[in-house]
């Protein structure tokens, strides 16, 4: 499990577990993050979801895709996405990200084959459903945590043959797909995308409903209906969210006080962080903090709540 950062263009930067190659890997439960719910996010990575157990709702732009078990996703690069819970059900899943640099070896094969499937205007997400034609990609995805599990000499190189023949495999799923994207809906996520982008860059001061909706171009009752629909939350619960987030991650990676840290993410009252922190996590900071620092909470380690997916 890793955290990720904010990059300048308020997308997120992934800690690779691979060494040199730019991949991730994770096996997760969803009950591993606060509410059931992942923070909603994008970066230049390629995600691939397999549900190993249970369902999840996945959201792609304000679009949502039931994941059942066995089924899998591709979110393309670049997608505003989050998982949160069906129901209020737990599931597992593994999660897998790689960089589109990695197919880059060949640039004619990669502006060829790599490149129209990023910049598909209308290529937002791919659901592989297991009972229709998710069976082979769920192979390709397991083979690959096999692979890294195993850990046996080479086996970086059997994984770029997997991620070159399920690159393939989504080529050929894309040539099925108009390129057509509707006018207001592409307003809708620009819009979206700025306003989570000023979120991300200003989470410090005391930003307003008015502030939110000023970066994306649109007046308050607007900026409201985009994140509802897109997001489930409202402007400010989404913004106390990512403040809770950062202040999770603090909480165990710095030695800064309480109210420090709350103060440091935006949180001007220390009585109301904790509030909302209660009631996202369970428990207080303090208590946060402590059981994570001794790595004995549910039996893993101390970095599950601000983990990609």
């Amino acid at each position: 499990m890793v955290n990720t950062d904010i990059l300048k263009d308020k997308s997120e930067d992934v800690h690779y577990t691979m060494g040199n190659l730019p991949v991730y890997m994770s096996t997760a439960a969803l009950s591993e993050y606060p509410n059931m719910r992942a923070l909603c996010h994008w970066h230049e990575d390629i995600e691939l979801i397999r549900m190993l157990k249970g369902s999840m709702n996945y959201y792609v732009n304000g679009t949502r895709i039931l994941l059942n078990e066995n089924d899998c996703l591709m979110v393309n690069s670049r997608q505003l996405h989050y998982g949160y819970s069906y129901y209020s059900t737990d599931c597992r899943f593994t999660c897998t990200l790689f960089h589109p640099r990695l197919l880059g070896i060949n640039d004619d094969l990669f502006k060829r084959y790599v490149l129209p499937v990023m910049e598909h205007p209308s290529l937002e997400y791919l659901h592989f459903e297991y009972k229709d034609d998710g069976a082979e990609v769920a192979e390709f995805l397991d083979q690959l945590v096999r692979l890294r599990e195993e850990a046996a000499a080479g086996y970086e190189m059997e994984m770029l043959s997997i991620l070159y023949r399920l690159w393939n495999r989504i080529v050929k799923r894309v040539g099925m797909i108009p390129a057509v994207i509707g006018e207001r809906v592409a307003s809708d996520i620009s819009a979206q995308k700025s306003m989570v982008t000023y979120i991300y860059g200003n989470y410090r001061e005391k930003l307003t409903l008015s502030d939110i909706a000023a970066a994306g171009n649109v007046c308050r009752s607007k900026c409201c209906e985009i994140f509802k629909h897109y997001l489930l939350q409202t402007p400010i619960e989404f913004l106390n969210s990512f403040r809770l987030k950062l202040s999770s991650e603090r909480l165990i990676n710095s030695e800064d006080s309480i109210t420090e840290i709350a103060l440091s993410c935006g949180f001007n009252h220390l009585s109301y962080y904790s509030e909302l922190f209660f009631r996202s996590y369970g428990c207080t900071p303090s208590e946060y903090r402590k059981r994570h620092r001794d790595s004995r909470w549910n039996g893993r380690s101390a970095q599950c709540a601000g983990d990609i997916m």
